[in-house]
């Protein structure tokens, strides 16, 4: 039988773990040596739907977009109920651009578009303020765990 003692730290550890949870197969992407549990969207459905019809997202949680090529990419908040940093990374894992602070968006077609101002191959949506705050510049790298890459 586990004492008072052990029976706190067991539930603060099970307490801590379960955000981890609701993120099955996340991924853990560190930036400015802050890491971020994040959701892998690495197929065309899962980079359409994104954060999309969500109320909330945990701290330090975030969405990872993954495409198949380098190019300009643009992302908007339609049916995003969340502000959002929205983070550019290139196919070398270097920072980009970012829009920062982006609205949460119920006007359907009518919401705007945030592109990125180089080619991407990576994108990372994180909540809003939590990337700004890490000022990020030109040249800047994720780290990504070694089995994401570019998708075929």
């Amino acid at each position: 039988m586990l004492d008072r003692v052990s029976r706190c730290c067991l539930l603060l550890l099970l307490t801590a773990l379960l955000p981890a949870c609701a993120f099955d197969g996340a991924k853990v992407v560190e930036l400015k040596g802050h890491r971020f549990l994040v959701e892998l969207a690495l197929d065309p459905e899962t980079r359409t739907k994104g954060l999309m019809h969500r109320d909330s997202m945990p701290e330090r949680h975030g969405m990872l977009f993954v495409f198949p090529y380098e190019a300009r990419q643009a992302f908007w908040m339609k049916n995003t109920r969340i502000p959002l940093d929205i983070m550019y990374f290139n196919r070398d894992r270097a920072f980009v651009s970012a829009a920062y602070r982006t609205p949460a968006c119920s006007a359907g077609d009518r919401c705007p578009s945030y592109p990125s101002e180089g080619p991407a191959l990576y994108v990372l949506e994180l909540n809003a303020g939590v990337g700004a705050a890490l000022n990020l510049s030109p040249g800047d790298r994720i780290e990504l765990p070694s089995q994401i890459g570019p998708v075929r």
